[in-house]
């Protein structure tokens, strides 16, 4: 594998409107995350994927774009911007945007013309269907936010596609003057200084051609539905080819693609570092681990998740991008539950969970992605009104749930607690005064209560907290190769405690110890590892390195890595 910048590199998400507000408006703010650029120093990372900033009316916070080269007002200006930019360019940092290309604002100009007439020129720039013979929509796909996939347009008379909410209508990417647009906006970024792009759940820009009905017919389940239609369709693989021949080509890029149901074979063809056309990619079969099967409920019906299997997803992946392409690693962004609440303990054990997770995250093959807060162990909220909520996602799914499904209240709220979206987006607790420090004003969601206890002005002073025990993971990256670049092995794949697996780059080698939950279980180096000298690298208990491990008793959620020499 050849050596590159953003294999070596740890990335930090920042969702803007809960990082920092720096005008008191409750709303976090480019001058917000200007304000916190030496915080971000000093933690170590290396580079910032932000999520949308751009003008938006705000339906699905930020991911429904009326612009693509201007900022949002209430984020601040295009001035703003380049002063971030410089800010983190300064300090080492660099930027990535979210592109989000599957699909537009309603308010976006192209849609604004789209929908005047079927003459239009901008007609095609969105995929608009005729009503079935009996008036019915085109066909049977469902919405990820609940309901039908289509929207009637009384002017034209023709229903358009949306995968998401019915303001953002899709992208038609068969349409050649979509794609160059694409790419211009893309080409008018890097050229103002931006480092890369997410590419928002880019694997849903080629549909099945003809828009067929499903054959799934299950329609509370849109998951279903986009693992057949929606995703992987067959000319993706041709469209970002393109991209990749008249814009990624042209400049040193970092880049992932949001790809949820991709296949790992496609995977592998994506970031094949010879013939492949992005660095790496988000899968997510890891993060359906505690998936309940079989249930209509998609994400919201969830189940105690299982070691065994966690390894098993893991491993695979590792093993099937080996020597090929690049693996990311993640346990949450602003999509999913904070990790400290749904993989570790945030309540007996919140310390060493947390330093367990970040331990196993910093220490597996592939670029490490830090979601905000999660540096301070953040955790999950658990607010007692629907109307305390904010996400399009869960006012949709609580109006389902309870007046079409027969979920009682207390269910409903139960669900969201454990699975929402909002659990990412309450703000960053920067202090213990009012709204932990993040606004002078109302904000925007409420903060999560605990923030007097779990904050980052307590751990910058704790040498012992969560915040520098990540600053340390991050530096040890930096030191040691092996742990980029070193081949993973797995030991011990069937216990149901343990996490052991190696990492080995020519002559060196590290041992990672891990016990994933609140037990004591008894490790006994395995088979097949051998050394003649070890050395602890890093643990989040006290440990005395001269302590033999061949036979060891772990404590609840001890994490070890150890550095082997023969």
């Amino acid at each position: 594998m050849k050596r590159q910048w953003w294999k070596e590199a740890v990335v930090y998400q920042i969702y803007p409107r809960s990082f920092n507000d720096s005008n008191g408006d409750g709303i976090g703010d480019l001058q917000g995350i200007i304000e916190k650029a030496d915080y971000l120093q000093e933690l170590g990372i290396d580079v910032i994927w932000l999520s949308p900033v751009y003008k938006s009316p705000n339906d699905d916070n930020g991911y429904d774009i009326s612009d693509y080269r201007a900022i949002m007002d209430e984020f601040g200006t295009m001035e703003d911007w380049d002063e971030l930019l410089d800010a983190l360019h300064d300090r080492g940092i660099k930027l990535m945007m979210d592109l989000v290309v599957n699909h537009t604002s309603d308010e976006h100009s192209w849609f604004i013309e789209s929908r005047q007439s079927k003459d239009n020129p901008y007609r095609d720039y969105y995929i608009w269907q005729d009503p079935k013979a009996d008036g019915s929509e085109p066909n049977n796909w469902v919405s990820f936010f609940s309901g039908s996939a289509w929207e009637y347009d009384e002017k034209t008379e023709q229903y358009f596609l949306h995968l998401f909410t019915k303001r953002q209508p899709d992208l038609n990417w068969e349409n050649p003057d979509v794609r160059e647009e694409v790419f211009n906006l893309m080409t008018w970024w890097l050229d103002r200084g931006v480092d890369g792009f997410r590419m928002d759940v880019i694997n849903n820009i080629s549909k099945t051609p003809g828009l067929p009905d499903a054959s799934i017919k299950d329609p509370q389940s849109p998951y279903q539905f986009a693992a057949e239609h929606f995703a992987n369709g067959p000319r993706l693989m041709e469209f970002l080819s393109e991209m990749k021949e008249k814009v990624l080509n042209h400049y040193d890029t970092i880049t992932v693609g949001e790809t949820a149901f991709l296949p790992i074979e496609a995977a592998r063809n994506m970031t094949d570092e010879e013939n492949g056309y992005l660095n790496m990619v988000f899968q997510f079969e890891h993060m359906a681990v505690d998936a309940k099967p079989g249930t209509h409920a998609g994400k919201w019906e969830t189940r105690q998740w299982e070691l065994p299997e966690l390894k098993q997803i893991m491993t695979k992946w590792d093993k099937e991008m080996e020597g090929v392409g690049w693996n990311s690693l993640y346990f949450n962004n602003h999509d999913q539950p904070r990790q400290v609440s749904r993989f570790g303990n945030d309540k007996e054990f919140h310390k060493q969970s947390a330093k367990l997770l970040a331990t196993y995250l910093h220490t597996m093959k592939g670029t490490p992605y830090i979601y905000q807060g999660e540096e301070l162990g953040m955790t999950n909220v658990q607010f007692p009104s629907i109307n305390d909520y904010r996400d399009v996602e869960i006012h949709n799914m609580y109006k389902e749930f309870t007046e079409e499904r027969g979920y009682s209240v207390e269910e409903v709220m139960r669900k969201i607690w454990t699975t929402g979206r909002d659990n990412a987006r309450t703000p960053v607790q920067w202090d213990d005064t009012v709204h932990g420090g993040f606004t002078e004003g109302t904000p925007w969601i409420k903060v999560n209560p605990n923030y007097k206890q779990i904050n980052a002005k307590q751990q910058l002073k704790d040498p012992d907290s969560i915040f520098n025990y990540y600053k340390e993971l991050i530096e040890l990256r930096k030191q040691e190769d092996v742990i980029v670049y070193g081949k993973y092995d797995l030991y011990l794949a069937d216990h149901e405690e343990l996490y052991v697996y190696t990492r080995t780059l020519n002559e060196e080698k590290i041992l990672v110890i891990l016990n994933f939950f609140a037990g004591e279980p008894v490790f006994e180096l395995p088979e097949g590892i051998t050394f003649a000298e070890k050395s602890l690298l890093i643990s989040n208990y006290e440990v005395n390195d001269n302590e033999a491990i061949l036979k060891v008793k772990l404590r609840p959620y001890e994490a070890r890595v150890y550095k082997l020499t023969y």
